[in-house]
């Protein structure tokens, strides 16, 4: 069994601990000095480095052209690609389809063996949301949760499902798939701030995007996004691109709800890792400018930002450093799905780690104590 130790800056890891020793898949030792026994190979980061536990994306359209809607092979070919951006884990995510196909999409994803970045499940997002806030979501795919919807998907075990919960039946649908054992979000939703509140009562623990496609906040009217953003026990999706919230709403959403229940997610579509150009987003065509995709009519369509892009945007706003927006793209969405071994540097946890330069720029990483992605270094000049 091969022993490797990576060396260098810790993120997460208290007291002098610089180096980090895997077996197995596993994270086998953390300390100082020479790691214990043989080693087969020492990975050393670079000065200013950081060694940090891989990022965990719950929201994952597609990615380097893969729209993971198309099924199995694209959800492979996403996973293959992510690690280049440090994440070593994610939910392939299905916008509205007719709950069957949900239900197929939750299923394979599933039973996926992924040949790089883990595939923790599926996030269903929709058809249960409201019309009105459907984003580029299709109408004719939108229905109600009736009780018979939801067990089918239930019957597929979807990880994480966004709903409107103030559809009819919503808040039931809500209260069964949390006794489910899924992670309830809302999202794409028009609730006020009351229906907020019970639907937190309901057992949504998450809010997907949070103020993207929900009523804005008012003064009177506060809305279900600040029901989401005031209640310790709920946990907020942020996509942090610059386009889809202003960084100054970036700002207050860490200051009022605290990074450790803010979820960095990008949103990404088959156009992140991308040129700007035409992609696919559940067959639907998406026109990308290299840091957002929209429809053709201008509806925004997801992003196509990579989680390390938003790492390093809010490791620059005020009241951020590198290692708070590390947490929020690690331990934070770790901490949503209920994952104890993800997100974290310490003895029996998975061995899914990342370098990140001084930049914060991926230079390597780690999936199950195996290499996925090594930058190559600039050929020096003769």
């Amino acid at each position: 069994m091969r022993r490797v130790v990576l060396r260098g800056q810790l993120h997460g890891v208290d007291g002098a601990a610089d180096a980090v020793l895997v077996e197995g898949g596993f994270i086998a030792w953390v300390g100082t000095g020479p790691a214990p026994g043989h080693v087969d190979e020492e990975l050393v980061a670079e000065p200013g480095s950081i060694i940090a536990p891989g990022f965990i994306d719950l929201q994952v359209n597609g990615f380097a052209g893969h729209d993971a809607a198309a099924g199995r092979d694209a959800m492979a070919s996403i996973s293959d690609g992510l690690p280049s951006t440090g994440v070593t884990a994610f939910l392939p995510t299905l916008i509205s389809a007719p709950v069957e196909e949900g239900a197929s999409f939750a299923a394979q994803a599933r039973a996926l063996e992924a040949p790089g970045a883990r595939v923790l499940g599926a996030h269903i997002e929709g058809p249960f949301i409201n019309p009105s806030y459907r984003g580029a979501h299709e109408r004719a795919h939108l229905v109600y949760p009736s009780p018979a919807r939801v067990e089918t998907l239930l019957a597929a075990q979807p990880r994480l499902v966004t709903i409107a919960p103030e559809l009819p039946g919503g808040f039931e649908a809500v209260e069964r798939m949390h006794r489910a054992g899924v992670v309830v979000s809302a999202g794409h939703t028009g609730a006020d701030f009351e229906q907020g509140r019970r639907a937190i009562e309901a057992g949504v623990r998450f809010g997907t995007h949070v103020f993207n496609a929900m009523p804005a906040v008012h003064h009177r009217r506060p809305g279900i996004a600040l029901a989401l953003l005031l209640d310790p026990r709920v946990a907020v999706g942020m996509i942090a691109d610059g386009e889809h919230l202003h960084t100054a709403v970036c700002e207050q959403v860490v200051r009022l709800k605290d990074a450790t229940r803010v979820a960095l997610t990008t949103d990404q579509t088959a156009a992140a890792g991308m040129p700007p150009g035409r992609y696919e987003l559940m067959g639907r065509a998406v026109i990308s400018d290299g840091l957002v995709a929209r429809l053709e009519d201008g509806t925004l369509a997801g992003s196509a930002a990579s989680m390390d892009d938003l790492v390093r945007l809010m490791a620059g706003l005020a009241g951020m450093n590198r290692a708070r927006a590390i947490a929020m793209a690690t331990s934070v969405p770790a901490k949503v799905l209920g994952e104890k071994k993800l997100g974290r540097i310490k003895v029996g946890a998975c061995a899914d780690l990342v370098m990140l330069d001084t930049d914060l720029r991926v230079t390597l990483t780690m999936v199950g104590g195996e290499v996925k992605f090594r930058r190559e270094r600039a050929a020096r000049a003769s």
